[in-house]
């Protein structure tokens, strides 16, 4: 069965913060790469997020299993 899932880790990549989204869906996953700049604040990913998401320009999609670890949401 396959599951659905956009996910979205930011981290800091000297000098810049950076978000990664990766994009499981029907079995494939594909990827986009965003720079934040300045450290973002939370509200500031989810306006990004709700205004850009749609305009995002992901990787070609690659064959792809979703490991149960990804399934994981830390509180």
């Amino acid at each position: 069965m396959d599951s659905d899932l956009t996910r979205l880790t930011v981290f800091f990549e000297a000098p810049f913060w950076i978000g990664v989204f990766e994009r499981f869906e029907g079995g494939t996953l594909s990827v986009c790469r965003i720079t934040f700049g300045a450290e973002p604040k939370d509200h500031e990913v989810l306006s990004y997020v709700l205004k850009n998401y749609a305009r995002l320009r992901f990787s070609p999609a690659v064959a792809a299993i979703i490991p149960s670890s990804v399934m994981f949401f830390p509180p």
